[in-house]
């Protein structure tokens, strides 16, 4: 190895060593989509109008958009165009002469002002023991000057080459070699191709079939993003400008890291059913088996199964088996297993099951299960279940968590925690009195499935006080806006001036419920008591009540009795 390669060699690992010590903080900050032929539409267009509307009829018939600048275009602009059964590539000739240039990404035709051209001039075409090196610069075909960051690549060959301050490229091939196509990119040029070495054959290594895939669009979300930023070199950066329209397959690639790749440059733009990266790896997307050391970054889709010792970033779907040792980010569709040791986060819908550590996030529909040590965040739609040891939130939760904390902006599932609280949902202040406490107050959070209470007492007579606290749940049975049953069960302990003992009045309690006008409501019903205490007999302190149980009651043994009592109040808001 040359000294200096050897140079570049180590800068390029230690930079991807520096990365790691702040993955966490450029992670945070952080589609592919398939073209559908578009340009190769035909449409049928009679009349005189302004040209934005006749390219607004044309996509509306072709069921497609045109993306492009008004001023640049001069939307306002008459334009008399008569055509039966013309493709849309040959409207725009038409419409244009051959001033715009165009590229499909999606659902979209985008429209540039491309007036400029260059040329690919060859200058040196080396031949030694089936290794074959090409040179040359690229010009501007006006002006003469030499352009730098031109992508030069040959799409069956998977090679490729930016060109330097110079405009010169090199790129050396191997194997039996029949034809060479360079093509040459950059904005706002229109793409050049150079036929060349037509009596040799040209094969990569592992080389199974066509591999060039003019019609996939993927998008750069990767790229933009910190992380990938941080990871990817500005040569890649730039070739995904100049070139993202190409995109290929292969059987298989490995990589030490992103640009030491057995594609080189251009991984970022092959989708693999083989993927090896030793420390890490950038590609276009993965349909079988991937697996790094560090990191995964992938722009498109990744199918099925996915393996990082610390993250997978994915700018397309994912399907099938995600494991990192830290963290899996996908900006789009997940239909999976995920599996992390920090956090799971999805920018749009999931399907599937996420268990983390730490973190779950889902920023649209969750349809699954998620499952985590701290914290589940289903920003949109909730139609799955939450599982956490902390906290479960979701903006519209329509199916369950279980949690410590259980919060949601609406609600129409269950939440079962300690604390449940629904924005939109219940916010009731109930008071008050039964056989044993003159003054209860509870607080009710949630909904009509499922709602939590905060419990608090005390009877207030001189010589029999008493005070407890405690939670309790229950779910409302709603037969009209006036009249509902509440079922209710409860768990308090009762302070009888003596922390001694624990004495604990469970209670299940069914109440009808009148709603007399909004926020106003009164109730009561019966309730079915058992006390649970080992004081004994004359333990209470001075002034509290002495003997709890009534006469009539049922013995379970010296330590629970039963009992049939009542209750009724008022409920606020």
């Amino acid at each position: 190895m040359k000294p200096q390669t050897h140079k570049r060699f180590i800068l390029n690992c230690t930079r991807q060593t520096v990365t790691l010590t702040i993955l966490f903080i450029l992670l945070i900050s952080q589609k592919q989509t398939i073209a559908q032929e578009h340009l190769n539409k035909k449409v049928t267009y009679n009349g005189t109008q302004n040209l934005a509307e006749v390219l607004s009829q044309i996509s509306k018939a072709g069921n497609f958009y045109f993306s492009y600048s008004g001023s640049l275009l001069k939307p306002d602009s008459l334009v008399t165009l008569r055509v039966k059964s013309v493709s849309v590539r040959d409207v725009l000739e038409i419409l244009f002469k051959g001033k715009v240039d165009y590229k499909e990404n999606g659902e979209f035709i985008i429209l540039r002002y491309a007036v400029l051209h260059f040329t690919i001039e060859p200058e040196n075409i080396v031949s030694e023991k089936k290794q074959y090196i090409i040179s040359g610069h690229i010009v501007d075909a006006e002006t003469g000057k030499r352009i730098k960051d031109v992508s030069v690549y040959e799409k069956r060959l998977l090679q490729s080459a930016l060109t330097d301050e110079d405009g010169h490229f090199r790129l050396r091939f191997k194997g039996e070699h029949q034809q060479v196509i360079l093509t040459a990119s950059k904005e706002p040029y229109r793409d050049t191709s150079l036929v060349f070495l037509s009596d040799i054959k040209v094969r990569p290594e592992g080389y199974t079939g066509e591999y060039g895939q003019s019609g996939m669009m993927i998008s750069n979300v990767i790229e933009a993003s910190g992380i990938g930023r941080f990871l990817s070199s500005s040569a890649q950066r730039i070739q995904s400008i100049n070139i993202p329209g190409f995109f290929a397959n292969s059987p298989f690639q490995a990589s030490l890291i992103p640009g030491l790749s057995s594609h080189g440059m251009m991984s970022s733009q092959v989708v693999n059913k083989a993927s090896l990266n030793v420390l890490g790896g950038y590609t276009a997307g993965v349909e079988g088996v991937e697996v790094a050391g560090l990191f995964n970054l992938n722009k498109g889709n990744v199918t099925p199964v996915q393996v990082a010792g610390l993250f997978n970033a994915v700018g397309g779907t994912a399907t099938g088996f995600q494991v990192a040792g830290l963290v899996n980010l996908v900006y789009q569709k997940v239909d999976a297993f995920q599996m992390s040791g920090l956090a799971n986060v999805n920018i749009q819908d999931f399907n599937g099951t996420q268990l983390s550590g730490g973190f779950n996030i889902v920023k649209k529909t969750t349809d699954g299960v998620q499952i985590s040590g701290l914290g589940n965040f289903a920003v949109g739609k909730l139609r799955g279940v939450q599982i956490s040891a902390l906290m479960n939130y979701a903006r519209h939760m329509k199916g369950f968590q279980i949690g410590l904390i259980n919060l949601a902006d609406s609600s129409s599932g269950y939440s079962i925690g300690l604390v449940n609280i629904v924005k939109h949902g219940y916010h009731k202040v109930s008071l008050s009195t039964n056989e044993l406490m003159n003054a209860n107050i509870s607080l009710k959070t949630g909904n009509a499935n499922l709602y939590t209470m905060f419990i608090g007492g005390r009877n207030y007579a001189d010589t029999a006080k008493i005070e407890s606290f405690g939670l309790g749940f229950g779910h409302d049975f709603i037969f009209n806006k006036t009249i509902s049953v509440a079922a209710e069960l409860t768990a308090q302990h009762l302070h009888l001036g003596n922390w001694d003992y624990a004495n604990i009045l469970n209670k299940g309690q069914l109440n009808l419920q009148i709603r007399l006008f909004k926020g106003f409501s009164i109730y009561g019903g019966p309730v079915y008591n058992l006390y649970v205490s080992e004081a004994p007999t004359g333990s209470s302190a001075t002034g509290y009540k002495q003997q709890i149980v009534p006469k009539k009651h049922t013995s379970y043994g010296p330590g629970a009795k039963s009992w049939l009592g009542w209750n009724v109040g008022v409920t606020l808001f």
